[in-house]
């Protein structure tokens, strides 16, 4: 098969979706791997390091229009929607519940598209949304200390204050992924950590996880409310599996928070968890709604990109192998997870999360395709 590896043209988007050394498994493999002329120097990669293990380096009309599966990071952008095509195999991040024209561009094009973030197991987890929730969780404390600094518009509050002067108060909705790893730095910057979720269950697990230095409290609209109340920094990290992540907070709330203080929205992919969110990007992260700071850039882990595209390559690998060695079909009909992954099939929408938040039609995978293993 031939694989395509494309430049992200996204702004502020270092990341490529695969290191050369995921380039010498596949073509020991016997599958061409082309990649985009300078797809990966944002991540230290340059093409030399590409061709040294048999990839060929080609144009971004070659890529694109060669390949019958194309790797990428990010979702695909306007200037892209003329290159997506029947017959091609699309695997990236698409978060499409956040993005009709996007759907609507995927659906018209006829292309089999595959998203990252909605591969799941059969015990529900999602391994290839995992390391770059754990990449973006990491970054929300750090950028939201960033955000609490005067010059940034914040409250000019240290994290972890100084031996006579009180911590910020960190709250973070939402106890994944994302969650525990927005805590587990927060704790490390010695604040006063605070997390809200709905499981009992999951709480414990992060209680014994960090090892009692959080405050634990299960998530409602009144708890959310009475705790934001009184928080410097504020990361919302709430999923719903290929879905609109909810509004917990809504602007007459903002009235209620301390003057300065900073909303980190690590969901806004899936539209944000804020009601006041936009995103942003790294050239121009923060803005500012009834004097809150909020940071709300769509690509967090590209701030760091060496660290995420090898984070990235680890765990997108042994699908974009399973598709390359057996044909698109095979592979969703062998693996319940890609399958799961599987949002638009030959112009048919088969996530019904996305159906919803646009609207559309929903036609069942099982219905397009039946998955009888071969």
């Amino acid at each position: 098969m031939q694989v395509g590896v494309v430049k992200e043209i996204k702004p502020d988007e270092h990341r490529v979706a695969l290191t050369p050394a995921g380039a010498v498994e596949l073509r020991r493999r016997g599958h061409d791997v082309l990649v985009e002329q300078g797809a990966g120097e944002g991540s230290a990669l340059p093409d030399s390091l590409y061709e040294a293990v048999g990839a060929r380096i080609r144009s971004v009309d070659d890529v694109w229009e060669s390949s019958d599966l194309v790797l990428k990071v990010k979702e695909p952008l306007p200037d892209e929607f003329g290159r997506l095509r029947e017959g091609l195999v699309l695997f990236t991040y698409l978060h499409l519940a956040a993005d009709e024209r996007l759907t609507r561009a995927l659906l018209e094009s006829g292309a089999i598209c595959i998203a990252y973030e909605t591969v799941e197991t059969d015990d529900r987890h999602l391994p290839l949304l995992a390391p770059m929730s754990e990449v973006a969780g990491r970054l929300a404390t750090q950028m939201g200390a960033w955000a609490l600094e005067k010059a940034q518009g914040g409250r000019g509050i240290l994290l972890g204050g100084v031996p006579g002067v009180p911590p910020s108060k960190v709250v973070v909705l939402g106890g994944g992924i994302v969650g525990y790893n927005a805590a587990l730095i927060a704790v490390g910057m010695q604040a006063d950590v605070w997390i809200l979720d709905k499981s009992v269950d999951r709480m414990r697990d992060l209680e014994m996880m960090l090892d009692g230095r959080i405050t634990l409290a299960m998530s409602n609209q009144l708890a959310i409310e009475e705790t934001v109340a009184t928080a410097d920094l504020i990361i919302g990290a709430v999923l719903i599996p290929g879905a609109r992540a909810p509004k917990l907070i809504t602007r007459p709330m903002l009235g209620g928070l301390k003057p300065g203080a900073v909303l980190v929205d690590v969901s806004i992919d899936q539209g944000g968890c804020f009601e006041t969110s936009h995103p942003t990007t790294h050239s121009d992260p923060i803005f500012e709604v009834d004097g809150i700071v909020h940071y709300c850039v769509s690509n967090m882990p590209g701030a760091v990109p060496i660290t995420s595209t090898y984070a990235l390559t680890n765990v997108t690998l042994p699908y974009a192998e399973l598709i390359a060695d057996y044909g698109v079909r095979e592979a969703i009909a062998g693996s319940a997870p890609l399958a799961r992954g599987v949002n638009v099939f030959e112009g048919k929408l088969t996530y019904e999360a996305v159906a919803e938040a646009h609207g559309l039609d929903y036609s069942p995978l099982d219905e397009v395709l039946p998955l009888e293993a071969v």
